[in-house]
């Protein structure tokens, strides 16, 4: 190490603040990555990633601000730059194996380097030349990659001013809806794609709470197979999905109802948004914006995902189209699209999600179905009691079974009442509903009812003039 004597500054690149931690459940994110920058490529295709920081995420997946390319990471800058909140599960599809080409071109050597012109390119696969040489690498170059995702060839060779280099680059232009939806096969028991749900507990011990794939859930095929995951994972939860709505079929808020019809997409676990945002001049789906926002509100309101994300701060620049081409809502056509049962971006003193719907709406006015927020509390507060109580299964159908399973609920919802988090819930075991024979074959049914607050959308003052004021105050004295 050098002698140092004097005075010295040393620059660090900014750091992405340490996000914050959502409890209450967790969302899951499907897409593509370029993993050819992660840590292990050969490891990151359908597989599972739990990220708490941008940091593991870009590690576990590599990163690049090519979004239409690369998927995931519009999802990493919302959830961890643009809101700061985690944890996230990430499942890329981009498998190196399958979505790649074959690379090669030759580049000049400028003051010892070569940068490559193209990106995607897989370290372990590539052979560097010098006319007809082989180079070795670690004697003769090393490689790394530049922030924009391109290769950089330092030269340690003496006498090269060119190099010619070759291998294999990853294409995410060849991954189709298909490897999003993914498939189970039955002959070797893979799973890919969207069947990875089922995996996030078994992984984790956390339950889903928002499925997206945003770059690709415009798509029916995809939107479609996020939804039908939503009500059965694992045999025991439930949760929602956030869908965006194809913005070069609906380039007018007059034609995204028709769009949504056209799509299929009427669950009450889906949550449709349109259209794009943009975020440091990059336009992103609005899916993955909706998402970080709804679990940093959940974060602010003691992990209890109760509260309206309508009507909060998504802190983008515009609303736009695929093209780049802006949306200006008024409030008038913005709540055409909540009547359909659409979320969009209004600008009010900045830009915010509105719209409590979930797509059921108008079909559906059920308030446990149709509210966003009393949706997502139900599936909350059903994922926690199985969660919760999962020990005492195979417990004797006893007294002592009933009474604690019964007190503890209540107890429970009580403190959430008392936190004004809900307006009451209750939990009660009749033998209505459990005869003995249904006893005795080992099966208990206990009855609970959830009464979360529904939001006030609509909220009217009735103005009317008084002329008994005016004589009061210019009448004088009688």
């Amino acid at each position: 190490m050098a002698y140092m004597h004097g005075i010295r500054i040393q620059e660090n690149p900014t750091s992405v603040p340490t996000p914050v931690r959502n409890e209450a459940s967790v969302p899951v994110v499907f897409g593509t990555a370029p993993v050819n920058l992660a840590a292990n490529p050969e490891n990151a295709a359908n597989r599972l990633f739990l990220c708490n920081t941008f940091a593991e995420a870009r590690e576990a997946l590599g990163y690049s601000e090519d979004y239409a390319s690369y998927t995931l990471c519009q999802a990493m800058d919302a959830f961890f730059k643009i809101f700061g909140v985690g944890p996230v599960v990430f499942c890329n599809v981009l498998d190196p194996a399958v979505h790649r080409t074959e690379y090669t071109e030759t580049l000049p050597v400028i003051c010892g380097q070569a940068i490559a012109e193209q990106c995607g390119i897989l370290r372990k696969e590539l052979v560097i030349r010098h006319e007809d040489s082989v180079l070795e690498d670690g004697k003769d170059y090393t490689v790394s990659f530049n922030d924009n995702g391109y290769a950089v060839i330092t030269v340690l060779a003496d006498g090269v001013s060119a190099v010619t280099i070759s291998g294999s680059r990853i294409d995410p232009s060849m991954v189709t809806p298909e490897n999003v939806m993914g498939s189970y096969d039955a002959a070797t028991g893979a799973e890919t794609g969207t069947e990875l749900v089922r995996r996030v507990y078994p992984e984790f011990s956390l339950t889903p709470s928002l499925l997206l794939a945003p770059g690709w859930s415009h798509d029916p095929k995809v939107g479609l197979a996020l939804a039908e995951k939503c009500t059965d994972v694992n045999g025991m939860f439930k949760c929602e999905c956030i869908l965006d709505i194809d913005t070069e079929k609906a380039k007018k808020y007059t034609e995204v109802a028709d769009v949504k019809i056209e799509s299929g997409y009427a669950s009450e676990h889906t949550i449709c948004v349109w259209p794009m945002v943009k975020y440091a001049g990059k336009a992103m789906a609005f899916s993955a914006v909706y998402a970080s926002m709804a679990c940093y509100t959940d974060y602010n309101n003691d992990n209890v995902p109760n509260l309206s994300p309508s009507n909060r701060a998504i802190r983008v620049s515009a609303a736009v189209l695929k093209g780049g081409t802006e949306v200006t809502l008024d409030i008038n056509q913005a709540n055409e699209l909540n009547g359909a049962g659409i979320v969009t971006a209004l600008n009010m003193n900045g830009f915010k999600a509105w719209g409590n719907n979930t797509a059921a709406y108008p079909d559906t006015k059920d308030p446990k179905d149709r509210w966003i927020s009393c949706r997502r509390f139900f599936s909350w507060w059903g994922n926690s009691f199985i969660t919760t109580y999962m020990e005492k299964v195979d417990n004797p159908a006893n007294y002592r079974l009933i009474e604690s399973i019964v007190d503890s609920e209540n107890v429970r919802g009580n403190s959430l009442v008392s936190m004004g988090k809900c307006a009451g819930i209750r939990m009660v075991y009749s033998r209505e509903d459990n005869p003995i024979g249904n006893v005795i074959n080992g099966r208990i049914v206990f009855r609970q009812y959830l009464a979360p607050y529904t939001p006030a959308e609509d909220i009217l003052n009735v103005l009317e003039f008084d002329p008994a004021m005016i004589e009061a105050a210019l009448g004088g004295e009688g």
